[in-house]
């Protein structure tokens, strides 16, 4: 008779999945409370004790260690010295394996855990029983995932479980366990403190396939961290519109890192991952009005997000422009309304809390990996600093905040010019900082007069003061640090303008 060992604490079609194995002339061993709920449905089960004559002990921590289960499951039946010692010790073969693990990823989600039920959720004896079966995959059948389980009767009552199948549910297991264990050393990095360890161990989970990546040559899929607490787009709703691609996903990130920035009612309009158009104002319909008049020309096709919800004044507005993403934290029906009637537009309903505690940054390079905390930098964390003989008024302060959060997204060497509460220039990318001043403030044109200019880094010469001079610029915030500062004081003194050091930079490559 063959034998099959089923031990889960997710008990989700487990009675349908004994009684099929039962039907195909397996015995069943089993522990707990798995154990239980198989005999709750009037199936006829052994319990583990029985097969290695030994009680479960120290609070069931330790019941199926032992060589009775993991002889019944490394024994290679080809291997005739392996079958001799089996019958020898009196030990039976062990076929099917069907385990999943102690709920350690729900139990650390719970904002109360303590450290000690997290340790006692860490399963031990599961992981162990599934590598060992997955190890002997020709000779023992090992299922993970409760999905699988009609798939895998269905196969045994045809009598066609594959070496092939059988192999692929091994590599779902190996999966699975190294998720299990990734998961637990990035607990226990997070709760000793160590940000950087010798390993770095990280996982991610399946959110989708995609139908191609940046292009329609590569190939995509998108994954999610597991317990992520802030905004994400992984754990977003997606209430209308087509599926997302890959550029959609970054770009709408962007949008969500840009507009996580303000508390006030802001909208964000983002193309190819750089901001285009940002607006605050007293109603979400205010701010979409100025992120919108920050650049009318690049937000066509784009990505708009918004922190409040989208009221029917504002849907009317949005749906004004072909757009292919809108995000926001929720809808009126009014305005759901509106903007479903464009099939195609991508609606999203994301929640807009920052995340609790701070999140790395990966890049990968070729063969490796960059990892960094994440830039958590705002104007509150550093103490300003005028350089110059005028001081910024009261609208230029606030103008040059909203430039501030901006620049922070922009891909360097950024500019950004500001007036009123909203961007009215961005210049990304460039080689040099005095292009990326002329690019932003050529879209700003008679805008720029009277705004402000934010830069992620420093000038290393007086050059892009000068520039801005020359378009209107009133005020610039910059991080200041170059061994030439006073020369760009100087510069601004001589034209009237307002600057303030940060002493924070805000590089994004």
């Amino acid at each position: 008779m063959k034998r099959a060992l089923l031990s889960v604490s997710n008990k989700e079609g487990l009675s349908e999945f004994a009684k099929g194995l039962i039907d195909l002339g397996y015995e069943l061993i089993s522990t707990g409370g798995t154990k239980r709920a198989i005999e709750e449905a009037g199936l006829p089960v052994l319990s583990i004790s029985e097969i290695t004559e030994f009680p479960e002990i120290m609070d069931g921590r330790v019941k199926t260690l032992h060589p009775s289960v993991h002889g019944g499951l490394l024994a290679k039946r080809s291997n005739e010295e392996h079958m001799r010692q089996l019958d020898e010790l009196k030990i039976g073969t062990i076929d099917l394996v069907a385990v999943n693990l102690y709920p350690f990823k729900q139990t650390i989600a719970k904002p109360d855990v303590t450290e000690a039920d997290a340790i006692e959720n860490i399963d031990i004896g599961g992981p162990t029983m599934l590598r060992s079966a997955a190890k002997s995959f020709e000779d023992v059948a090992v299922v993970v995932d409760p999905e699988d389980y009609p798939e895998v009767v269905s196969s045994l009552k045809a009598g066609d479980l594959s070496f092939e199948a059988r192999k692929k549910l091994a590599a779902k297991v190996f999966r699975h366990t190294a998720n299990y264990d990734a998961m637990i050393a990035e607990y226990f990095a997070d709760v000793t403190e160590e940000a950087y360890p010798e390993t770095y161990t990280v996982t991610y989970e399946k959110v989708q396939s995609l139908r191609y990546g940046e292009n329609p040559h590569q190939t995509a899929a998108f994954y999610k961290k597991a317990n992520y607490d802030g905004a994400s787009l992984a754990n977003a709703e997606q209430l209308n519109g087509k599926e997302l691609s890959y550029n959609n996903i970054q770009d709408a990130n962007a949008a969500l890192d840009v507009v996580l920035e303000f508390s006030k009612p802001a909208a964000v309009a983002v193309k190819h991952m750089n901001p285009c158009g940002v607006g605050t104002g007293e109603t979400i319909f205010e701010a979409y009005g100025k992120a919108y008049a920050g650049d009318p020309v690049s937000i066509f096709g784009g990505i708009v997000a918004l922190n409040r919800e989208v009221d029917e004044q504002t849907a009317a507005k949005l749906k004004e422009i072909f757009l292919e993403i809108v995000i926001a934290p929720s809808y009126s029906k009014e305005a759901l309304d509106i903007l479903t009637k464009k099939k195609n537009l991508r609606v999203l309903k994301a929640d807009m809390k920052k995340p609790e505690s701070q999140t790395h940054k990966l890049t990968s390079v070729s063969g490796g990996m960059l990892v960094q905390d994440t830039d958590e930098g705002t104007l509150e964390d550093v103490e300003l600093e005028v350089a110059t003989e005028r001081q910024p008024t009261e609208q230029e302060l606030k103008d040059l905040e909203l430039g501030w959060k901006v620049v922070k997204h922009v891909k360097s060497n950024a500019i950004v010019a500001a007036k009123s509460d909203q961007t009215v220039g961005v210049g990304a990318g460039q080689m040099n900082r005095v292009g990326a001043a002329k690019i932003a403030f050529e879209q700003a044109g008679d805008q720029a007069k009277g705004a402000i200019m934010a830069s992620d880094a420093f000038f290393p010469m007086p050059d892009t003061v000068e520039t801005a001079a020359e378009a209107g610029i009133t005020a610039i915030i910059q991080p200041g640090g170059s061994k030439r500062d006073q020369d760009s004081i100087d510069a601004c003194n001589k034209h009237g303008i307002a600057m303030v050091f940060t002493k924070m930079r805000h590089f994004k490559h």
